[in-house]
């Protein structure tokens, strides 16, 4: 089946800045991806070269198998939603949302059908005559995101729609995306955040980035629980990477203990590997345990705690966070705990560029 999207070697340079290295990736039709890395890891770059922004250095952006590299961004087809919302001031909330389909020269009843019927989809229909002004933020996202949908487009683009809101509407948010996503099941949609959260919530798959290099892409969950690089592991996730010691395959050597592991690929003999360990898979005890940790630090988290620690392997302390409920006779910091490390836990490679 031809793909969404795909992108083929797409570059982008700006002098002598790499603003993303060749890209391949393709998207299935009905496919959420999410492009996940921190700042300038060359994701906003890529959506922006998908939607005709800027122009790749090298390589090919093709949607449903046609060429659209030298296509203009108004007639790619495509919805796209940005940070900003990029309403425009001036305009009620009906003509902001209307503003693409008369570009295209829809006619005047199907517009006033279609605005309505996308400004209800996303519960905002009865605000059709305000301004943004006199919308919260919530509700400005939601006429952006009416806006994209009113053209119908095959594929919708989301440049970090969130990241502008607080914690509380972004919950709600990612809620009405969940909700829009089962209501248009044949719409591809790519979103760009460097929030892990909502890449979890809402992707089928995520596709990493880091330094304008695409590190690793797979299954939402396959990533979060299975990550393959080191840097997956810790940016997906916050995993704890312990170095331990192969001694056969499934099974490594921590601190004088056996553990079975989870391998993801075939390590050389010496090769640097670590046990991807996520803080709420850390068990801390008062007391003695399967190891040993000086506490050096408590944060309360509401639900919990957050505990930092040296886990002590008989050489240079190894730091490790734990996320617990709660603790029990929790010592002083400074004092020592009892802790274990479960089996099932990934092996992955560390100190490469990934």
């Amino acid at each position: 089946m031809t793909a969404a999207v795909e992108f083929r070697g797409v570059s982008v340079h700006y002098g002598q800045t790499c603003a993303l290295a060749p890209l391949d990736l393709s998207v299935a039709r009905g496919e959420t991806l999410a492009l996940l890395g921190p700042s300038g890891s060359g994701k906003s770059t890529a959506l922006k070269a998908l939607a005709g922004f800027v122009r790749p250095s090298a390589g090919r952006v093709l949607l449903e198998g046609r060429d659209v590299t030298d296509v203009p961004p108004h007639l790619r087809g495509l919805g796209v939603v940005v940070q900003s919302y990029a309403l425009f001031p001036h305009m009620r909330v009906d003509d902001n949302v209307a503003f693409g389909l008369k570009a295209r020269k829809t006619p005047r009843a199907e517009i006033a059908a279609r605005v309505s019927e996308v400004l209800n989809l996303v519960g905002m229909g009865d605000y059709a005559r305000r301004f943004p002004r006199e919308l919260s933020g919530g509700q400005q996202q939601r006429v952006a995101i009416a806006r994209a949908l009113a053209i119908r487009p095959d594929v919708l683009l989301l440049d970090e729609p969130l990241s502008a809101l607080d914690a509380t509407l972004r919950e709600d948010m990612i809620a009405e995306l969940l909700r829009l996503r089962a209501e248009l099941p044949d719409t591809t949609l790519i979103y760009v955040t460097h929030d892990q959260s909502e890449a979890l919530a809402l992707a089928d798959r995520i596709a990493v980035m880091r330094d304008a290099r695409l590190v690793e892409t797979g299954p939402s969950e396959q990533l979060y629980h299975r990550p393959s690089t080191e840097f997956t592991a810790a940016f997906l996730g916050a995993s704890n990477l312990i170095p331990v010691e192969v001694i056969r395959a499934g099974t490594v050597r921590l601190g004088g203990r056996e553990l079975a592991a989870e391998p993801m690929g075939e390590f050389g003999a010496g090769q640097a590997v670590a046990l991807g360990v996520r803080p709420h898979r850390v068990g801390v005890h008062p007391g003695t345990g399967a190891y040993t940790a000086r506490l050096r630090g408590v944060q309360w988290r509401g639900s919990g705690f957050r505990l930092d620690l040296d886990l002590e392997l008989g050489g240079e302390p190894c730091p490790v966070r734990a996320e617990v409920p709660s603790v029990d006779g929790l010592p002083a910091v400074g004092e020592t705990v009892g802790v274990s490390i479960p089996d099932g836990c990934p092996l992955v490679a560390v100190g490469g560029t990934g």
